[in-house]
């Protein structure tokens, strides 16, 4: 891998991470065209995963700290319900990965067919929320298990996971104003514990790529992830979602025909 194609992959992974057009299926393409082997690249994976990480920590810094603070009261607050809910949404991603991690591995072999079908799924999903009626209750226990399952199901590639979970949730009545918050809240600890187990049982010798190459990639996830998930809160109030899905779509199709 050299210079420009972490850059791309860096801008692709920052950009697509908080844009409902699924990151991990952009990645499997562009790695396709690029013809990098996913083993050799193991470790710059990791690595701008981690920085769109640290972009979502960025912009909700202000209301992390005050779930932090409003947990750590050890009553039952808003904070503290709230912090819940997002644990609720976290379980079936955790039964995923724990158990089905092989299964979901496999799905990452730069199969182009299988994911641009899965970008064509996306597409529905976002063409599904943005015709459900407008409805505005705020997310429930029972919204944040379905969130949690959308949320499951995209670790396929090719599934957004935003675009499934914001989805999900407009499409079962949730607030608009809540849902892009949610959405990208609920995917900081298992993200943060996929990558941990990862770098734990992966052999060191699995990653060959050059730490300025890793560094590269890692700022530009950052920049742009930074940057898109400012821009997607604002998509997601105004209800502009329809136009991912005919991306979505149109790249779905693309892959589907040219794989």
């Amino acid at each position: 891998m050299n210079w420009f194609e972490a850059i791309i992959l860096g801008l692709i992974q920052g950009l697509t991470e908080f844009l409902p057009v699924s990151s991990s299926g952009h990645l499997e393409i562009a790695k396709s065209l690029f013809g990098i082997d996913p083993e050799a690249s193991f470790f710059f994976t990791i690595a701008v995963h981690g920085a769109t990480v640290l972009s979502t920590i960025s912009v909700f810094w202000k209301e992390l700290l005050k779930l932090v603070e409003g947990t750590l009261k050890f009553k039952m607050n808003e904070e503290t319900s709230y912090v819940l809910k997002l644990i609720v949404s976290m379980i079936p991603v955790g039964f995923v990965g724990l158990l089905l991690k092989d299964p979901v591995e496999r799905m990452f072999s730069g199969n182009i067919v299988f994911v641009g079908s899965m970008l064509l799924i996306t597409a529905m999903f976002l063409a599904a929320a943005h015709f459900t009626g407008k409805r505005e209750r705020k997310i429930g226990y029972l919204d944040a298990l379905i969130i949690g399952i959308a949320q499951a199901i995209a670790v396929i590639p090719g599934i957004s996971r935003s675009g499934a979970t914001i989805s999900t949730g407009l499409i079962i009545g949730n607030s608009k104003s809540e849902m892009a918050r949610f959405s990208f809240l609920m995917v900081l600890v298992p993200v943060i514990g996929a990558n941990l187990m990862e770098i734990l049982t992966e052999p060191v010798s699995s990653g060959n790529t050059g730490i300025a190459i890793i560094l590269i990639g890692f700022i530009t996830a950052f920049i742009s992830g930074y940057v898109a998930c400012r821009w997607m809160i604002g998509l997601v109030r105004k209800s502009k979602l329809i136009w991912f899905s005919i991306y979505c779509a149109i790249v779905g199709l693309i892959s589907v025909f040219l794989g």
